[in-house]
């Protein structure tokens, strides 16, 4: 009988290691673009309302920060509500920008590096009846934000994501109208990405001002696609330009190229990021669809081992593509990067804690590769409120389960998992063979017998 095998996956000190999470799921008590959106019937799983979400505005957010810290990590994302800051145009709320301080010397206080979004999909109701996005003057306005933003917590606050998932805001709220505002314009979806592209390099220039030694990112999701025919590559190979790299031209050479449009100048985007953060969740197979001209012909297909909830969004779990999504990214810009977020839907935690592992020694592939991942970002800390999807059990990503009668959280297996892998700085054989036993032969094989 052969000794069981004992090797471990290290990580280079200082890395970071958190969980993500964003305002509007978590804080309760919003009043926003996503708030007014909820109101009317179909729009989110069962009719639900974010209302009181995990309740962090009203104090529990520091409980939450025990949980993370008690989770041996040394970092956590969270996201600013503009709507709290500027309720109405132009005022401010001193107050609000006061408990985000609090929150923000809360996690210092417990060893938690803190990384702040800025936008996080919400926005201002006044925001929102201006056009949001897709008004040209919502980049000076977002700078303006982010300016006053950085002024209250920048002696704090290193890391700053400006942006969330640009692409997919723009794609599902302006041209597939599953979240606010609603629309399906192919002309108005281009015109917010360009107005994302400006809003981050306003951002930026105006944290840098206030605040010279700050790191600034945006936060961008990447879907790997393949196909199952040669008329899918092609499909394929279009939606990954057009999803994971359109996005990053003005950043690399000034220009925004749009398909059959001329290109959009964005000159001071050009070099305007220090990092980019990687989201990664699922790959899909594209095919060629006549009927979808939205989607220049070309539809994901949906595989039935993920959940859907009101509007499709999943493909096929492959966790070891982070490697390959990190390898992509770095290709492309030459910056360093963080995984942002990655996760799994697992009301059951029967899946995540092998997935968990399986990421985890993907972001080591890397690591050993010389890429520069700085660190990474579990989704979600807590459950949530998420979405569309809204409160329905099949969308469950926190490391903690929250009965949202009760409020009362419960760590999961995968959290028990990830608090070994931070305390460590490592994965090991032996944490995934208690936590994630299933994927021990795949992760740490046993050597073959001559």
């Amino acid at each position: 009988m052969t000794d069981q095998i004992q090797a471990v996956h290290t990580f280079p000190p200082g890395f970071l290691w958190g969980t993500a999470t964003a305002a509007h799921q978590v804080e309760g008590g919003n009043h926003n673009s996503w708030t007014e959106w909820e109101q009317t019937p179909g729009r989110v799983f069962q009719n639900q309302r974010s209302g009181a979400a995990c309740g962090w505005w009203e104090g529990r957010a520091e409980e939450d920060f025990d949980r993370a810290a008690a989770l041996n990590n040394n970092a956590l994302r969270l996201s600013v509500e503009w709507s709290r800051v500027e309720p109405e145009p132009g005022r401010w709320d001193e107050g609000a920008l006061a408990r985000y301080r609090e929150m923000i010397l809360a996690l210092r206080a417990r060893g938690l590096e803190p990384m702040v979004t800025l936008h996080h999909f919400a926005n201002p109701v006044w925001l929102e009846e201006r056009g949001s996005w897709a008004n040209a003057e919502t980049p000076a306005l977002f700078a303006r934000y982010a300016a006053k933003v950085v002024g209250a917590l920048g002696d704090q606050v290193t890391l700053w994501c400006t942006i969330n998932e640009p692409m997919v805001y723009a794609a599902y709220g302006f041209l597939l109208g599953y979240w606010p505002p609603g629309h399906t314009s192919l002309d108005e979806t281009f015109a917010v990405i360009a107005n994302l592209a400006q809003g981050h390099a306003e951002a930026y220039h105006a944290i840098k001002q206030a605040s010279p030694a700050a790191q600034v990112g945006f936060a961008k999701h990447q879907i790997s696609f393949r196909a199952d025919n040669p008329t899918g590559w092609v499909g394929a190979r279009t939606l990954h330009w057009l999803f994971n790299e359109m996005i990053f031209g003005p950043f690399l050479s000034g220009k925004l190229r749009l398909p059959l449009r001329r290109a959009v100048r964005l000159p001071k985007a050009q070099g305007a990021l220090d990092w980019i953060g990687l989201q990664y969740y699922h790959r899909q197979t594209v095919r060629l669809n006549l009927k979808r001209p939205e989607m220049f012909f070309f539809e994901q297909s949906v595989r039935e081992e993920v959940p859907h909830g009101p509007q499709p969004q999943w493909g096929e779990f492959a966790p070891e593509e982070t490697f390959r999504r990190i390898d992509h990214l770095w290709k492309l810009t030459r910056l360093p990067i963080y995984v942002t977020e990655v996760g799994v839907p697992d009301p059951d935690d029967t899946i995540r804690p092998g997935y968990l592992a399986r990421t985890v020694r993907s972001v080591w592939d890397a690591r050993v590769g010389n890429l520069p991942v700085k660190g990474m970002f579990w989704w979600s800390l807590v459950d949530n409120f998420e979405w569309a999807e809204g409160y329905d059990p099949r969308f469950r990503f926190g490391l903690y389960g929250v009965d949202f009668a009760t409020g009362e959280r419960t760590l999961r297996r995968s959290g028990e998992l990830y608090r070994a892998v931070c305390g460590a700085n490592a994965l090991s054989a032996d944490m995934v063979r208690r936590h994630a036993p299933e994927v021990l032969p795949t992760l740490f094989p046993e050597p073959r017998t001559p």
